[in-house]
Protein backbone atom coordinates (compact mmCIF):
# COMPACT_ATOMS: atom_id res chain seq x y z
CA UNK A 1 0.00 0.00 0.00
CA UNK A 2 0.78 3.72 -0.61
CA UNK A 3 2.40 5.44 2.34
CA UNK A 4 -0.18 7.28 4.30
CA UNK A 5 0.25 11.17 4.42
CA UNK A 6 0.39 12.46 8.63
CA UNK A 7 -0.71 16.04 9.35
CA UNK A 8 -0.31 17.88 12.52
CA UNK A 9 -3.69 18.13 14.45
CA UNK A 10 -3.84 21.22 16.50
CA UNK A 11 -6.04 21.21 19.86
CA UNK A 12 -7.53 23.79 22.03
CA UNK A 13 -4.49 26.47 20.76
CA UNK A 14 -4.41 29.33 23.51
CA UNK A 15 -1.84 31.65 24.30
CA UNK A 16 0.15 29.03 26.25
CA UNK A 17 2.24 26.53 25.36
CA UNK A 18 2.23 22.77 26.87
CA UNK A 19 5.68 21.74 27.80
CA UNK A 20 4.85 18.25 27.13
CA UNK A 21 4.25 19.26 23.45
CA UNK A 22 6.94 21.18 23.05
CA UNK A 23 10.15 19.97 20.20
CA UNK A 24 13.01 17.94 21.96
CA UNK A 25 16.35 17.60 20.20
CA UNK A 26 18.01 14.61 21.23
CA UNK A 27 21.69 14.34 20.54
CA UNK A 28 22.88 11.95 18.09
CA UNK A 29 26.31 11.88 16.34
CA UNK A 30 24.27 12.19 13.44
CA UNK A 31 22.83 15.49 14.82
CA UNK A 32 20.37 16.41 16.62
CA UNK A 33 17.23 13.86 16.21
CA UNK A 34 14.02 16.44 16.37
CA UNK A 35 11.08 14.54 18.39
CA UNK A 36 7.85 16.39 17.62
CA UNK A 37 6.79 16.12 21.67
CA UNK A 38 8.49 15.14 24.60
CA UNK A 39 6.20 12.21 24.99
CA UNK A 40 7.89 8.56 24.51
CA UNK A 41 6.27 5.28 24.37
CA UNK A 42 8.60 2.65 26.94
CA UNK A 43 9.31 -0.68 25.51
CA UNK A 44 6.64 -3.20 26.56
CA UNK A 45 7.12 -7.15 25.80
CA UNK A 46 5.18 -8.86 23.96
CA UNK A 47 6.35 -12.39 23.96
CA UNK A 48 4.66 -13.18 20.68
CA UNK A 49 7.81 -13.45 18.55
CA UNK A 50 8.41 -16.95 16.48
CA UNK A 51 11.84 -17.87 17.00
CA UNK A 52 12.63 -14.61 17.67
CA UNK A 53 10.94 -12.91 14.50
CA UNK A 54 8.61 -10.33 14.09
CA UNK A 55 5.35 -11.23 13.01
CA UNK A 56 2.07 -9.88 11.80
CA UNK A 57 0.87 -9.42 15.86
CA UNK A 58 4.00 -6.79 15.64
CA UNK A 59 2.33 -5.51 12.52
CA UNK A 60 -0.38 -4.83 13.99
CA UNK A 61 0.80 -3.60 17.40
CA UNK A 62 3.76 -1.37 16.02
CA UNK A 63 1.28 0.72 13.60
CA UNK A 64 -1.19 1.21 16.26
CA UNK A 65 2.24 2.75 18.71
CA UNK A 66 3.02 4.39 15.58
CA UNK A 67 0.01 5.93 15.02
CA UNK A 68 -0.47 6.93 18.62
CA UNK A 69 0.88 10.53 18.64
CA UNK A 70 3.96 10.35 20.75
CA UNK A 71 7.33 11.44 20.23
CA UNK A 72 9.31 8.49 19.95
CA UNK A 73 7.89 4.94 20.20
CA UNK A 74 10.16 2.34 21.94
CA UNK A 75 9.92 -1.51 20.53
CA UNK A 76 9.68 -3.94 23.10
CA UNK A 77 12.96 -5.59 25.15
CA UNK A 78 14.64 -7.43 22.27
CA UNK A 79 17.23 -10.44 22.59
CA UNK A 80 21.19 -10.46 20.98
CA UNK A 81 21.02 -13.82 21.94
CA UNK A 82 19.13 -16.68 21.51
CA UNK A 83 19.86 -17.94 25.25
CA UNK A 84 19.62 -14.28 26.16
CA UNK A 85 15.55 -14.23 25.41
CA UNK A 86 13.16 -13.61 28.74
CA UNK A 87 10.67 -16.20 27.04
CA UNK A 88 10.45 -18.59 24.14
CA UNK A 89 8.84 -16.20 22.54
CA UNK A 90 10.46 -13.10 22.71
CA UNK A 91 11.91 -10.42 19.93
CA UNK A 92 15.33 -11.43 18.81
CA UNK A 93 17.98 -9.51 16.77
CA UNK A 94 20.81 -12.35 16.74
CA UNK A 95 21.23 -13.20 13.39
CA UNK A 96 20.32 -12.05 9.46
CA UNK A 97 16.74 -13.78 10.03
CA UNK A 98 15.63 -12.14 12.95
CA UNK A 99 16.58 -9.37 11.83
CA UNK A 100 15.27 -9.35 8.30
CA UNK A 101 11.97 -10.50 10.49
CA UNK A 102 12.25 -7.15 12.28
CA UNK A 103 13.10 -4.69 9.34
CA UNK A 104 10.48 -5.77 7.25
CA UNK A 105 7.65 -5.63 9.77
CA UNK A 106 8.88 -1.90 10.83
CA UNK A 107 9.13 -0.82 7.64
CA UNK A 108 5.77 -2.01 6.68
CA UNK A 109 4.27 -0.33 10.03
CA UNK A 110 5.92 2.66 9.17
CA UNK A 111 4.40 2.75 6.01
CA UNK A 112 1.20 3.18 7.54
CA UNK A 113 1.85 6.04 10.17
CA UNK A 114 2.60 9.12 10.14
CA UNK A 115 6.68 9.38 10.49
CA UNK A 116 7.95 9.13 14.03
CA UNK A 117 11.47 8.18 15.27
CA UNK A 118 11.73 4.80 16.64
CA UNK A 119 13.89 3.43 19.25
CA UNK A 120 15.21 0.14 19.58
CA UNK A 121 15.70 -1.57 22.94
CA UNK A 122 18.49 -4.18 23.27
CA UNK A 123 19.49 -6.32 26.11
CA UNK A 124 20.18 -9.66 27.95
CA UNK A 125 17.92 -11.53 29.94
CA UNK A 126 20.75 -13.04 32.07
CA UNK A 127 18.66 -15.57 34.73
CA UNK A 128 15.83 -14.60 34.01
CA UNK A 129 15.90 -15.66 30.53
CA UNK A 130 14.11 -19.04 29.69
CA UNK A 131 11.31 -17.87 31.66
CA UNK A 132 7.68 -18.77 30.55
CA UNK A 133 5.36 -15.90 29.17
CA UNK A 134 3.60 -13.36 31.82
CA UNK A 135 -0.17 -15.39 31.02
CA UNK A 136 1.85 -18.90 31.96
CA UNK A 137 2.98 -18.04 35.48
CA UNK A 138 6.09 -16.59 34.46
CA UNK A 139 8.34 -19.32 35.77
CA UNK A 140 11.89 -20.49 34.86
CA UNK A 141 11.57 -23.56 32.23
CA UNK A 142 13.34 -26.31 31.86
CA UNK A 143 14.43 -28.47 28.85
CA UNK A 144 11.94 -30.96 28.80
CA UNK A 145 8.98 -27.49 28.48
CA UNK A 146 10.79 -25.28 26.04
CA UNK A 147 13.69 -23.73 28.13
CA UNK A 148 17.56 -23.50 28.03
CA UNK A 149 20.33 -22.46 30.24
CA UNK A 150 20.54 -19.26 31.59
CA UNK A 151 23.74 -17.44 31.36
CA UNK A 152 24.60 -14.54 34.69
CA UNK A 153 27.57 -12.65 36.43
CA UNK A 154 27.46 -15.45 39.39
CA UNK A 155 25.60 -18.96 39.31
CA UNK A 156 23.01 -17.64 41.89
CA UNK A 157 19.99 -18.03 40.54
CA UNK A 158 16.81 -15.44 40.90
CA UNK A 159 14.90 -17.45 43.56
CA UNK A 160 16.30 -20.23 46.10
CA UNK A 161 13.75 -22.53 44.30
CA UNK A 162 14.82 -22.31 40.57
CA UNK A 163 17.96 -23.97 39.03
CA UNK A 164 21.64 -21.86 38.87
CA UNK A 165 22.15 -20.27 35.93
CA UNK A 166 25.76 -20.85 34.49
CA UNK A 167 28.61 -18.02 35.94
CA UNK A 168 29.80 -16.27 32.58
CA UNK A 169 33.41 -16.82 31.96
CA UNK A 170 35.60 -14.57 30.04
CA UNK A 171 34.89 -15.78 26.55
CA UNK A 172 31.58 -15.71 27.22
CA UNK A 173 31.91 -11.89 28.34
CA UNK A 174 33.67 -11.50 25.10
CA UNK A 175 30.78 -13.34 22.70
CA UNK A 176 28.08 -11.41 24.79
CA UNK A 177 29.65 -7.98 24.05
CA UNK A 178 30.10 -8.66 20.27
CA UNK A 179 26.41 -9.90 20.45
CA UNK A 180 25.39 -6.19 21.35
CA UNK A 181 27.89 -4.65 18.63
CA UNK A 182 26.38 -7.21 15.99
CA UNK A 183 23.20 -6.09 17.25
CA UNK A 184 23.63 -2.43 16.72
CA UNK A 185 24.93 -2.60 13.44
CA UNK A 186 21.80 -4.27 12.23
CA UNK A 187 19.75 -2.07 13.85
CA UNK A 188 21.85 0.97 12.09
CA UNK A 189 21.81 -0.50 8.93
CA UNK A 190 17.71 -0.70 8.71
CA UNK A 191 17.40 2.92 10.12
CA UNK A 192 16.48 2.82 13.44
CA UNK A 193 17.10 6.26 14.84
CA UNK A 194 17.84 5.44 18.53
CA UNK A 195 18.91 2.81 20.63
CA UNK A 196 18.40 1.86 24.48
CA UNK A 197 20.54 -0.26 26.52
CA UNK A 198 18.57 -2.45 28.78
CA UNK A 199 20.35 -2.61 32.50
CA UNK A 200 17.42 -2.66 34.17
CA UNK A 201 14.59 -5.11 36.04
CA UNK A 202 17.35 -7.68 37.09
CA UNK A 203 18.48 -8.56 33.35
CA UNK A 204 22.27 -9.73 32.59
CA UNK A 205 23.44 -5.73 32.92
CA UNK A 206 21.48 -4.57 35.73
CA UNK A 207 22.72 -8.50 37.38
CA UNK A 208 26.68 -7.06 36.88
CA UNK A 209 25.51 -3.51 38.69
CA UNK A 210 23.69 -5.19 41.62
CA UNK A 211 26.29 -6.63 44.67
CA UNK A 212 22.92 -8.84 45.06
CA UNK A 213 23.58 -10.96 42.06
CA UNK A 214 26.97 -10.32 41.20
CA UNK A 215 29.07 -12.14 43.61
CA UNK A 216 32.22 -12.30 41.39
CA UNK A 217 35.71 -11.63 42.28
CA UNK A 218 37.44 -11.02 39.18
CA UNK A 219 37.47 -7.79 37.61
CA UNK A 220 33.83 -7.23 37.33
CA UNK A 221 32.47 -8.03 40.36
CA UNK A 222 33.18 -6.33 44.28
CA UNK A 223 33.45 -2.61 44.28
CA UNK A 224 31.52 -0.05 42.30
CA UNK A 225 34.27 0.32 39.83
CA UNK A 226 34.31 -3.64 38.94
CA UNK A 227 30.46 -3.59 38.80
CA UNK A 228 29.94 -1.02 36.38
CA UNK A 229 32.97 -2.14 33.84
CA UNK A 230 31.06 -4.78 31.86
CA UNK A 231 28.37 -2.21 31.43
CA UNK A 232 30.95 0.24 30.33
CA UNK A 233 32.58 -1.81 28.05
CA UNK A 234 29.65 -2.51 26.34
CA UNK A 235 28.14 0.17 26.15
CA UNK A 236 31.68 2.00 24.55
CA UNK A 237 31.34 -1.10 21.99
CA UNK A 238 28.04 -0.44 20.86
CA UNK A 239 28.58 3.32 20.26
CA UNK A 240 31.60 2.98 18.40
CA UNK A 241 29.18 0.88 16.03
CA UNK A 242 26.27 3.08 15.85
CA UNK A 243 25.44 6.23 14.81
CA UNK A 244 22.08 7.14 15.98
CA UNK A 245 21.26 8.55 19.41
CA UNK A 246 22.16 5.94 22.65
CA UNK A 247 21.32 5.51 25.69
CA UNK A 248 20.18 3.44 28.63
CA UNK A 249 17.87 2.18 31.01
CA UNK A 250 18.66 1.69 34.38
CA UNK A 251 17.17 0.26 37.72
CA UNK A 252 18.09 3.90 39.67
CA UNK A 253 17.35 0.61 43.10
CA UNK A 254 17.07 -2.75 44.06
CA UNK A 255 14.55 -1.72 46.71
CA UNK A 256 16.61 -4.08 49.50
CA UNK A 257 19.11 -3.14 51.83
CA UNK A 258 22.28 -3.76 50.23
CA UNK A 259 21.53 -3.34 46.92
CA UNK A 260 22.30 -1.44 43.93
CA UNK A 261 21.72 2.34 45.24
CA UNK A 262 20.17 5.86 42.82
CA UNK A 263 23.74 7.42 43.88
CA UNK A 264 25.30 4.90 42.38
CA UNK A 265 23.16 5.55 39.20
CA UNK A 266 23.85 8.92 38.94
CA UNK A 267 27.60 7.83 39.13
CA UNK A 268 27.02 5.25 36.59
CA UNK A 269 25.45 7.96 34.48
CA UNK A 270 27.83 10.82 34.73
CA UNK A 271 30.51 8.51 33.55
CA UNK A 272 28.37 6.62 30.52
CA UNK A 273 28.06 10.15 29.74
CA UNK A 274 31.98 10.35 29.18
CA UNK A 275 31.34 7.41 26.83
CA UNK A 276 28.98 9.31 24.68
CA UNK A 277 25.88 8.29 25.84
CA UNK A 278 23.01 10.74 24.99
CA UNK A 279 19.94 9.38 27.15
CA UNK A 280 19.54 7.46 30.48
CA UNK A 281 16.00 6.33 31.09
CA UNK A 282 15.30 6.00 34.84
CA UNK A 283 12.90 3.07 36.04
CA UNK A 284 14.17 0.92 39.17
CA UNK A 285 13.55 -3.03 41.07
CA UNK A 286 13.81 -6.27 39.22
CA UNK A 287 17.02 -7.69 40.80
CA UNK A 288 15.33 -9.20 43.46
CA UNK A 289 12.51 -11.16 44.90
CA UNK A 290 13.00 -9.45 48.48
CA UNK A 291 12.16 -6.18 46.89
CA UNK A 292 9.98 -4.02 48.85
CA UNK A 293 8.21 -1.10 46.35
CA UNK A 294 6.56 1.94 47.44
CA UNK A 295 4.54 1.95 44.90
CA UNK A 296 2.18 5.15 43.85
CA UNK A 297 1.72 8.12 41.50
CA UNK A 298 5.76 9.36 40.07
CA UNK A 299 6.97 7.23 42.47
CA UNK A 300 10.08 6.48 40.36
CA UNK A 301 10.25 9.99 38.74
CA UNK A 302 12.65 11.35 42.31
CA UNK A 303 14.75 8.93 40.88
CA UNK A 304 15.24 11.00 37.50
CA UNK A 305 15.75 14.11 39.53
CA UNK A 306 18.67 12.98 40.71
CA UNK A 307 20.49 11.38 38.20
CA UNK A 308 19.59 14.42 35.81
CA UNK A 309 20.73 16.97 38.30
CA UNK A 310 24.08 14.41 38.71
CA UNK A 311 24.65 13.83 35.28
CA UNK A 312 23.50 16.58 32.94
CA UNK A 313 22.20 13.83 31.18
CA UNK A 314 18.84 13.68 28.56
CA UNK A 315 16.35 12.32 31.37
CA UNK A 316 13.64 10.01 30.91
CA UNK A 317 11.41 9.57 33.84
CA UNK A 318 8.70 6.55 33.63
CA UNK A 319 6.31 4.75 36.20
CA UNK A 320 3.08 5.18 36.93
CA UNK A 321 2.97 8.43 35.34
CA UNK A 322 -0.67 7.95 33.58
CA UNK A 323 -2.14 11.77 33.26
CA UNK A 324 -1.20 14.24 31.24
CA UNK A 325 -1.15 17.24 34.05
CA UNK A 326 1.25 14.53 36.20
CA UNK A 327 3.56 14.98 32.71
CA UNK A 328 3.19 18.23 32.13
CA UNK A 329 4.51 19.11 36.25
CA UNK A 330 7.06 16.76 36.01
CA UNK A 331 8.53 18.71 33.08
CA UNK A 332 7.64 22.01 34.34
CA UNK A 333 9.84 21.00 37.40
CA UNK A 334 12.01 20.22 35.77
CA UNK A 335 12.43 16.47 37.32
CA UNK A 336 13.14 15.14 34.12
CA UNK A 337 13.24 15.49 30.44
CA UNK A 338 11.07 13.43 28.54
CA UNK A 339 8.12 11.51 29.35
CA UNK A 340 7.70 7.90 29.13
CA UNK A 341 4.49 5.84 29.04
CA UNK A 342 4.15 2.47 29.23
CA UNK A 343 0.94 0.46 29.65
CA UNK A 344 -1.53 3.70 29.80
CA UNK A 345 -0.55 3.19 25.89
CA UNK A 346 -1.77 -0.33 25.78
CA UNK A 347 -4.84 0.78 27.48
CA UNK A 348 -5.30 3.90 25.43
CA UNK A 349 -3.41 3.86 21.94
CA UNK A 350 -4.33 7.32 21.68
CA UNK A 351 -2.95 8.72 25.03
CA UNK A 352 -1.46 11.81 23.07
CA UNK A 353 -3.76 12.79 21.71
CA UNK A 354 -6.10 12.92 25.28
CA UNK A 355 -3.17 14.68 26.44
CA UNK A 356 -3.22 16.92 23.33
CA UNK A 357 -6.97 18.04 23.73
CA UNK A 358 -6.31 18.47 28.12
CA UNK A 359 -2.62 20.52 27.51
CA UNK A 360 -3.37 22.49 24.02
CA UNK A 361 -0.27 20.70 22.13
CA UNK A 362 -0.82 18.82 18.65
CA UNK A 363 0.08 15.47 17.52
CA UNK A 364 0.80 13.70 13.82
CA UNK A 365 -2.50 12.03 12.57
CA UNK A 366 -2.97 9.78 10.02
CA UNK A 367 -5.41 11.67 7.65
CA UNK A 368 -8.43 8.83 7.54
CA UNK A 369 -8.13 9.35 11.53
CA UNK A 370 -9.12 13.04 11.63
CA UNK A 371 -12.74 12.49 11.29
CA UNK A 372 -13.12 10.96 14.76
CA UNK A 373 -11.84 13.88 16.95
CA UNK A 374 -14.54 15.02 19.21
CA UNK A 375 -16.38 18.58 18.60
CA UNK A 376 -15.47 20.09 21.33
CA UNK A 377 -11.90 19.52 20.45
CA UNK A 378 -11.56 22.37 18.48
CA UNK A 379 -9.20 21.01 15.14
CA UNK A 380 -7.19 23.54 12.96
CA UNK A 381 -6.30 21.81 10.04
CA UNK A 382 -5.83 25.66 7.82
CA UNK A 383 -8.12 25.08 4.49
CA UNK A 384 -8.98 21.50 4.74
CA UNK A 385 -12.69 20.34 5.87
CA UNK A 386 -13.12 17.54 8.07
CA UNK A 387 -16.79 16.36 7.05
CA UNK A 388 -19.03 14.05 6.11
CA UNK A 389 -20.22 13.04 2.60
Amino acid sequence: MKDLPGNAIHFKIGTSMSHLFSEFKLSSPRGPLSLANRIVIAPMCQYLADQGQANDWHLAHWTALLNGGAGLVTLEATAVTEEGRITPGCLGLWDDVTASALSETLGRARRMAPHVPVSLQIGHAGRKASSAEPWNGGQLLDAQHRGWQALAPSALPHLSTEAPPTAIDTAGLARIQNAFVQAARRADGMGIEVLELHAAHGYLLHEFLSPISNLRTDAYGGNFENRIRFVREVFAAVRANFTGSLGIRISATDWVEGGWTPEETADLALRLKCDGADFVHISSGGVSAQQKISIGPEYQVPFAKLVKEKSGLTTMAVGLITQAAQAEAILNRQDADLIAIARAYLFNPRWAWQAAVELGGQVQASQPYWRCIPREAQTIFGDVKVGQR
